[in-house]
């Protein structure tokens, strides 16, 4: 009875605190938070737009595949067709010879076989001259034809060679994606399984705390065991300094009745991340514009149940780390 006292004392004094504090910081506390969700939108543009990058060079690759093996079959049947003409211009040219024989044989003969036989000569000059213009017009076109496959060709290996170079890019990501979980996991070996988790997914790493490790129930002020794990994870992020950090605060579905600063599960989920982001940077060296605090409120559970269990997980904070993709854009910009 006098602990519950106690607290009933506590909580009226707090009260009568926050109550006092100025319009004008609650002000400066709600542009903050409009600035950390325009941060967040802008992020979430930029990883889109580097997704549908991505995906346009993979079907422009695509198509070029089509294109060259199109061009390459059709190559080949005029190959064979420039073969098939050069045959039969050899045999029109034994034919020729044939007739020339003829002709000298009968020339003293009848003089009606002798015209017989310079008519059919002359026709068959006529169709040699037709196929020579016909084998010219197809040497022509297989020619024009090699010079576009090897342009396609050389167009081909340029972008293989970007393909390639971003390939090697995503796995510099994802190695440094799988490096840094491995350092969180051997920092934060004794907490693990103690509310707190740590993830991979995405290309990102997530570091997930329950409330009960950071946080007494509507509060934002975080307790010792909960600044003990934030101090680990600094350390760690301190010595990664290519990594974006993203600070989530989430709730349960149950509404706030709490009266001041926090009116509702929103104000609870960003002032929860910004007293996060706080604690790093004062106990570590990582530099403050790598940081960004967002609330999601009630609105990202983790189990949609309407239970007590359910509800416990999820109320948590999210550390979100994210590999800095400035070399991926660079080779993107490139294309």
């Amino acid at each position: 009875m006098k602990n519950c006292f106690k607290y009933l004392t506590l909580l009226i004094i707090i009260s009568a605190i926050v109550s006092c504090v100025p319009q004008r910081k609650l002000e400066e506390e709600q542009a903050k938070r409009a600035n950390c969700d325009k941060e967040l939108a802008a992020l979430k543009i930029t990883s889109q737009e580097c997704e549908a990058k991505l995906t346009e060079a993979g079907k422009k690759l695509a198509d070029n595949l089509r294109q060259i093996t199109g061009l390459q079959k059709d190559t080949s049947m005029i190959s064979e067709n420039c073969h098939r003409f050069v045959s039969k211009y050899d045999q029109l040219n034994q034919i020729n010879e044939q007739l020339l024989d003829k002709y000298n044989h009968l020339l003293a003969g009848n003089a009606a076989d002798t015209k017989k036989l310079s008519g059919e000569l002359q026709l068959t000059q006529e169709q040699l001259l037709k196929k020579q213009d016909e084998l010219k017009l197809l040497e022509t076109q297989l020619n024009a034809q090699k010079k576009n496959l090897e342009e396609l060709t050389a167009e081909l290996k340029k972008r293989e060679a970007r393909v390639t170079e971003l390939e090697g890019v995503l796995k510099k990501k994802d190695d440094a994606v799988n490096d840094l979980k491995k350092k969180l996991t051997d920092a934060l070996f004794g907490f693990e399984g103690k509310g707190l988790t740590i993830t991979q997914k995405n290309g990102k790493v997530y570091v997930s705390m329950e409330e009960n490790l950071l946080f007494a129930s509507g509060s934002t002020t975080v307790e010792a065991k909960g600044i003990e794990a934030l101090k680990k994870v600094a350390k760690v992020l301190e010595q990664n300094s290519d990594i974006n950090i993203l600070i989530e605060g989430h709730t349960d579905d149950v509404p706030m009745t709490g009266k001041g600063d926090i009116k509702d599960n929103w104000d609870l989920s960003v002032m929860r991340a910004t007293s996060i982001v706080k604690i790093i940077t004062k106990n570590s060296s990582v530099d403050s514009r790598r940081l960004t605090a967002a609330g999601r409120g009630e609105y990202f559970p983790i189990d949609p149940a309407k239970t007590a269990e359910a509800r416990k997980k999820n109320r948590r904070t999210e550390i979100i780390l994210t590999p800095k993709l400035d070399e991926l854009f660079k080779v993107l910009e490139t294309n």
